[in-house]
């Protein structure tokens, strides 16, 4: 199954497949599992639902890549929409939104960091006057050094704002360094993009070590480290690890993807952990999907079988 991690990778960027696997019949069942909906009220009825269940939600637009400042614009608005239900449905306190940069403008030519951060600063201001908080996602390692600039001028005025590193790029001990201080949100994931191996971790092996590397960077740190795992031994290494150091369960959290591993994501509520569920919606889920399928290839025998079903 490690095999089909790189040629899955590759298959989520090209659009003649894009455009068949979402003209099929039988893929809705297989993409509700891991997106609840295309609309704001879809996704904002299921972080009511984890919110139910004494979880914590963050909830991601779908899209990148925008090459479009109409596009850009309409990825924003789609923000301050949500921010707007989270608040009118008394949720924000509960609920932070993800944005990717390359969605809201950071690819444009030219001019892309100054858009992307004006618009991130659109968002962080709505989600501030919502009660809400906002995190940056990372994206390939080309974007790398740009999404950690806006972060910070973010952080500026909005010093709550989340960020997101990725563990398989070999940087990223380095970077945890640097932003494991004191008021730091960052959300530490192995990384669901493929990367050369000039600049990353190849070895699965390889990238679960440099996880616990940097998790215990940030869990030494005076931050507020996301441990976003399924992985069962690096929960239960992140729980050591913060009970070791003494630190108190509300100063880390977990997160996981909506629909994996949601019996585990109780389990931990009930233990008394902080754990926040990541819930993408929109009609751009094909990228996304078919990176849950790298990260857990053996999802893929169920996607199959969910394109050929005549239920």
């Amino acid at each position: 199954m490690p095999l089909l991690r790189q040629p899955l990778l590759l298959l989520s960027r090209l659009a003649a497949v894009q455009k068949a696997v979402v003209t099929l019949p039988g893929t809705s069942g297989m993409v509700a599992r891991y997106v609840p909906g295309e609309s704001t009220r879809e996704a904002v009825d299921a972080a009511a639902e984890l919110a139910g269940d004494q979880m914590l939600v963050t909830l991601d637009f779908l899209g990148e890549d925008t090459r479009d400042r109409a596009q850009a614009e309409a990825m924003v608005a789609a923000y301050l929409e949500l921010l707007a239900e989270l608040s009118r449905r008394g949720l924000a306190t509960r609920g932070e939104v993800s944005v990717k940069l390359t969605a809201i403008g950071l690819a444009l030519p030219d001019d892309g960091p100054a858009v992307a951060l004006d618009n991130a600063r659109r968002i962080a201001r709505a989600a501030s006057n919502a009660g809400s908080l906002v995190t940056i996602d990372m994206e390939d390692h080309t974007w790398t050094d740009a999404t950690l600039d806006i972060v910070a001028e973010l952080r500026k005025d909005h010093p709550d704002t989340g960020m997101v590193l990725q563990a398989q790029l070999r940087r990223t001990e380095d970077d945890c360094r640097a932003f494991a201080h004191e008021g730091s949100r960052v959300r530490l994931c192995k990384g669901a993009y493929a990367e050369p191996e000039s600049v990353a971790h190849a070895d699965r092996h390889a990238v679960d070590l440099a996880y616990v590397r940097c998790l215990r960077i940030l869990m030494e740190g005076a931050g507020h480290p996301m441990v976003a795992t399924h992985d069962p031994r690096l929960v239960a290494i992140a729980q050591a690890m913060a009970a070791g150091l003494g630190r108190d369960r509300g100063s880390f959290e977990f997160q996981m993807l909506y629909g994996i591993r949601p019996e585990e994501q109780r389990r931990l509520v009930a233990q008394g952990e902080t754990m926040r569920v990541y819930v993408p919606y929109g009609a751009q889920w094909y990228g996304y999907l078919m990176r849950r399928l790298a990260e857990r290839p053996q999802n893929l025998a169920l996607f199959l079988k969910s394109l050929t079903s005549k239920k």
